[in-house]
């Protein structure tokens, strides 16, 4: 599988119950310092409710993740919340829940429904999009290997992220995850060019 599910714009979606009102939205991040920070920006804006919830996920693999309750009784926000990540398949996303108390104790149960149900809604008024795995690769070349280089690039489809053309050249490519081998090994054999792949 060389592509992942993820979303652009930020989408936002509520939940009532018991007078208590939670506050969803999903936003796309490529960090946990980018996650964290709108986490931040949240407990500001919303410094008035009772607690601000979230979950992660993170690169294509989904290896990384986390579920936050925010001093909700353990396991009732956060895990709900990276449930319904888990559910979309999606990754590359954060989903926050900021919850304000109507008075009335929903329980363990009526929390996890309201959390899980609060995300679902924000993940449902996004907008889900395909996208391909990368992988990146750098290129340091002489300038007389330019024209091959820009060859290579061209015929594997390769996004020049970065380039530097000073004495010794370098380009930094992303490239569809598949076709990183072949990319690189269009160099083998090729005098004063040395390929990495980052």
């Amino acid at each position: 599988m060389d592509t992942y599910k993820t979303i652009d714009i930020t989408a936002e979606g509520l939940y009532k119950d018991k007078g208590s009102k939670f506050l969803s939205s999903v936003h796309h991040v490529e960090s946990v310092d980018e996650a964290m920070a709108i986490v931040s920006e949240y407990r500001r804006r919303y410094y008035d409710a009772r607690h601000v919830c979230y979950a992660y996920m993170l690169g294509a693999a989904r290896d990384t993740f986390r579920a936050n309750d925010d001093s909700e009784p353990s396991g009732t926000a956060g895990r709900p919340i990276l449930g319904q990540i888990n559910s979309a398949c999606l990754t590359d996303v954060l989903v926050i829940v900021v919850r304000y108390f109507g008075g009335v104790l929903l329980g363990t149960s009526g929390l996890i429904v309201a959390y899980r149900t609060a995300a679902a809604d924000a993940i449902a008024n996004a907008q889900v999009v395909e996208r391909i795995i990368e992988g990146r690769v750098e290129v340091r070349y002489g300038y007389s290997e330019l024209s091959y280089v820009m060859r290579v690039v061209k015929d594997t489809q390769a996004r020049i992220v970065g380039q530097q053309q000073l004495e010794e050249c370098l380009l930094e490519v992303s490239i569809r995850q598949d076709m990183v081998e072949n990319f690189v090994s269009r160099f083998n054999d090729v005098k004063g060019v040395n390929v990495k792949v980052l």
